[in-house]
């Protein structure tokens, strides 16, 4: 195992990370892909043994949902009382918090971490109740499905149909410092609910109706598997990287490929998509950014783009990296990632350029360590190529870099009987700085050599020739070339990674800027406006938005069709996006001949509308861009779905409320008609049974009225019940289907 010198800054972090660990309580969780595969179960029998091992343990709320088998496991165990709450007149009980606390056991067991508290509780969820235990110094054991994770609550609507709306977020359950994968086949899961031993009667009629069928249990079960899995290797790098060890743990296959703008990178590509297949790998694209290929000309930036989008097609993840080596770089990333494979080009160049300027395939071979090496050769193919348009602007730097170094010698003339020759270099030197940071690396080349030259010619005796009458000034060009090179170089890199950081930190600030207002925005109408106006704001292009209207027909919600170019050939467009929800349009592969790109915006549930940005750019959309579209594009589907929800809610809530005042009308009307209609009913029967004899009309009447009134009575002492049972339903799940 290699093993090195951990990062100051980083060991001094990890400390104060342990510090406060150590004062806050180990959450242990018990995941499970359904209700059913046993978490209770293994969670009480972990807890008994804890207890068996002399561990003061307490069960602070576990629902055995009548299984004998698991209510037998708490014999001999240390139950808390629960707290009883009135909720609208019914004593509703839930965990005792504030009791746990002041009992502080060293471990605590609290089921269903997901759960709703009962309003009238100091939390409004569970997992607050329990991370309030953890900071305390609490170690607490709980249980928790997948549909319940967050993150994957949409995933589990898709597989499902069912939307769970009790979930616990990523940034609480990271924080777990175990999570035990309690596991069941699906078949035996399906046998359990048969007999009854998950849910009973007409609720497990349902569950195997909508929840419990084959395809859902084993999409659910891989999802559970894959995500416990994921979390594993995300411990093992954690572990990796906190005890700083450089080397690959060969666990699990992951390949790396490298690319260029080279045409050659679609083989590349091709060949790591074939090889990931046959190996059922994770592969990953990675494009290093060096200041030299930001100076290369469009032609071959889009030629990276196209395969970077190319790899995403094929199903690869790509990452673009900044860094002035890309062996480095490559080799770095790849160590992070656990990469066991690396695939790049041979090298097309010939010999004596790799002598001078040195070789990518060589310096990973020297440095990969124990990660294998695959060479690839090939002619490559070419990515639709075009004419490359010569740039007058290398001309006009390196024609400005003569000039500076022409006004430099007129200075020097003037000043050469005041200052010694080291001085006049400084000022060459100077002229060298101030050109590689305003015009590049080449100009700042040209400038280095111009200036030697000169400073030969005028001020080095033999003047006005090149010849050297001392052999010391040979030194002095020497150094004065070399130390020009370097400082350009060094200065062209800096300007490029400066650029590079400006770009990204204008894209953060952008993405931050629209988020909190977003988030600010409550109405629906309203966000679409601010969204378009950041948006035009940022690209310096026309931006539509549109959603669809109560007939589900979608229309512009926000922008100007008349500066977009919109038309009907441009809305076909958007409604494919929109039914399809893939990005279509210029830059992409899906009807490219529109004058717009158009983006989904999605939400959790369903797409939301489409974003339509008439391209500032031209040629393929590369990554970063779609990237950085896509993360609007999500910020405003998530915003606006959330206030049309929202919207939804208060709506909804409003009917709870007005449905709750109807009953409450009816509820004081029984209780305060049903004595008057008894004593009607005693009247008439004292008026029947009276000596004085009635006419038999009258007597069919007053008989009538009598039936009449004892059929209301009847109703109003009924009428409480029902009225329980409608605010059971508005209150719980009204749809029917079952929230697990």
């Amino acid at each position: 195992m290699e093993s090195h010198r951990p990062n100051p800054d980083q060991l001094l972090q990890r400390i104060h990370a342990d510090e406060e660990s150590s004062r806050r309580g180990r959450l242990k969780l018990f995941f499970g892909a359904s209700p059913g595969v046993g978490k209770t179960y293994a969670m009480l029998e972990s807890a008994r043994q804890r207890k068996k091992e002399g561990i003061d343990v307490v069960i602070g709320l576990v629902e055995t949902h009548g299984r004998q088998e698991t209510a037998a496991l708490l014999d001999g165990l240390d139950i808390l009382p629960r707290k009883e709450i009135d909720y609208h007149g019914v004593k509703v009980s839930e965990f005792d918090l504030d009791l746990a606390i002041n009992r502080k056991p060293q471990l605590i067991v609290v089921d269903e971490l997901a759960h709703t508290n009962a309003q009238g509780s100091r939390h409004t969820k569970r997992w607050q109740d329990v991370d309030e235990l953890l900071q305390a110094g609490i170690d607490v054991y709980t249980t928790l499905n997948v549909q319940h994770w967050e993150t994957l609550n949409d995933v589990v609507a898709q597989i499902t149909g069912i939307l769970v709306r009790e979930t616990v977020p990523d940034t609480f359950l990271k924080g777990a410092r175990e999570v035990e994968l309690v596991d069941l086949p699906p078949d035996e899961l399906i046998k359990r609910l048969q007999e009854g031993k998950i849910y009973m009667g007409e609720v497990a009629g349902r569950a195997a109706e909508n929840f419990f069928k084959p395809g859902n249990l084993i999409a659910l079960r891989e999802l559970a598997l894959r995500h416990a899995a994921e979390r594993v290797d995300a411990q093992m790098q954690a572990f990796k990287e906190r005890n700083s060890i450089e080397q690959v743990w060969h666990i699990g296959e992951r390949l790396l490929v490298g690319v260029s703008p080279s045409p050659m990178s679609v083989r590349l590509v091709r060949a790591t998509a074939r090889m990931a297949a046959q190996l059922h790998a994770e592969w990953i694209v990675v494009h290093v950014e060096t200041p030299a290929f930001l100076k290369l000309p469009e032609v071959d930036k889009e030629r990276v783009a196209r395969t970077l989008t190319l790899a995403q097609q094929l199903g690869a993840q790509t990452v673009t990296c900044a860094g002035d080596n890309v062996t480095d770089e490559l080799i770095s990333y790849a160590k992070a990632r656990n990469v066991t494979k690396i695939v790049i080009g041979k090298p097309a160049r010939p010999r004596w350029q790799e002598w001078f300027q040195g070789s990518v395939v060589n310096e990973i071979a020297r440095q990969v360590g124990d990660i294998d090496l695959y060479v690839i050769s090939g002619t490559g193919e070419t990515i639709e190529p075009r004419k490359q348009i010569h740039k007058s602007g290398s001309w006009d730097g390196l024609l400005w870099a003569g000039a500076i170094v022409a006004i430099e010698t007129f200075l020097c003339r003037f000043l050469v009987n005041f200052l010694h020759q080291t001085n006049l270099a400084m000022i060459y030197l100077g002229g060298i700085m101030w050109v590689a940071y305003r015009l590049g690396r080449r100009p700042a080349l040209l400038a280095s050599i111009l200036s030697v030259l000169c400073f030969d010619f005028f001020f080095v005796p033999p003047f006005l020739s090149f010849a050297v009458s001392d052999t010391q000034y040979l030194l002095t060009f020497i150094v004065m070339l070399a130390v020009g090179v370097v400082i350009s170089t060094v200065t062209s890199r800096l300007k490029a990674q400066t650029q590079a950081l400006r770009q990204r930190s204008l894209h953060a600030e952008a993405l931050y800027n629209l988020s909190r207002t977003l988030s600010e925005t409550p109405k629906p109408s309203d966000l679409v406006i601010i969204a378009e106006r950041h948006l035009s704001e940022f690209y310096k292009a026309p931006v539509l938005i549109m959603v669809p209207n109560s007939k589900d027909v979608l229309e512009i919600a926000a922008g100007d069709k008349e500066s977009f170019g919109f038309n009907e050939k441009e809305m076909g467009t958007a409604k494919w996006v929109f039914d399809h929800a893939e990005a279509a349009g210029s830059g992409t592969q899906t009807l490219n001949g529109s004058l717009g790109l158009y983006i989904p915006l999605r939400g959790i549930q369903t797409t939301v509308g489409v974003l339509g940005i008439r391209s500032p750019w031209s040629g393929s959309l590369d990554p970063d861009r779609e990237r950085l579209l896509d993360t609007f594009a999500s910020e405003i589907g998530g915003a606006l779905e959330s206030t049309r929800m929202t919207e939804m809610a208060g709506r909804a809530e409003a009917e709870v409320e007005t449905e709750r005042l109807r009953n409450m009308i009816l509820r004081t009307f029984s209780i305060d008609v049903t004595e008057p209609l008894e004593r009607i009913e005693a009247r008439i029967k004292n008026i029947l049974s009276g000596k004085e004899p009635l006419p038999e009309s009258v007597k069919k009447e007053i008989q009538n009225i009598e039936r009449e009134a004892s059929r209301l009575r009847k109703i109003s002492i009924e009428l409480p019940s029902i009225l329980s049972m409608e605010d059971n339903k508005t209150e719980g799940n009204p749809s029917g289907k079952i929230v697990a």
